[in-house]
């Protein structure tokens, strides 16, 4: 038996008839067609899918769109605005902050997370931060120093 929910995303309302065991990440991306929010492990260990749930930072892929039901979420496509970059997002242009850019969206979601929790998070704050995150391709040094530019960006 499908249920009706209704959930905003990045400021725009969806209603749409889903099965009770959708996920909230194939809701994103299979039900509404914003395919920012990637999933990489189906197991909750890699963070590519994460994103703002009611302004906190859950991976939407252990997340039932029916428990996300009346929420507001914000995805890597919520992020910029006005036609600007977030400061995160401008920092992982500018520090070289991806590789392959599979884990970026999430990378970024957890980050611009952390540093509205800890504005002055330090480096090994930030490292121990990302440990939700995995990066295959090897890119946390200049994930890091993307955080640290996004850090002092958004403290200004």
């Amino acid at each position: 038996m499908n249920h009706t929910v209704t959930i905003t995303i990045n400021g725009v309302k969806h209603t749409r008839e889903v099965e009770p065991r959708t996920l909230l990440a194939s809701f994103i991306r299979d039900h509404v067609g914003l395919t920012g929010t990637n999933v990489g492990c189906d197991t909750s260990q890699c963070g590519a899918c994460t994103v703002h749930v009611d302004g906190q930072a859950v991976k939407s892929c252990t997340v039932l769109a029916v428990q996300a039901d009346g929420s507001s979420v914000t995805t890597i496509e919520g992020m910029a605005q006005g036609g600007k970059l977030h400061a995160v997002q401008q920092a992982f242009w500018d520090q070289h902050g991806l590789q392959c850019g599979y884990c970026t969206p999430g990378m970024i979601m957890s980050i611009s997370y952390m540093l509205k929790q800890n504005p002055n998070a330090s480096e090994e704050e930030i490292r121990h931060g990302l440990e939700g995150n995995i990066c295959r391709c090897t890119g946390y040094q200049n994930i890091v120093k993307a955080a640290l530019q996004a850090r002092e960006a958004l403290s200004n």
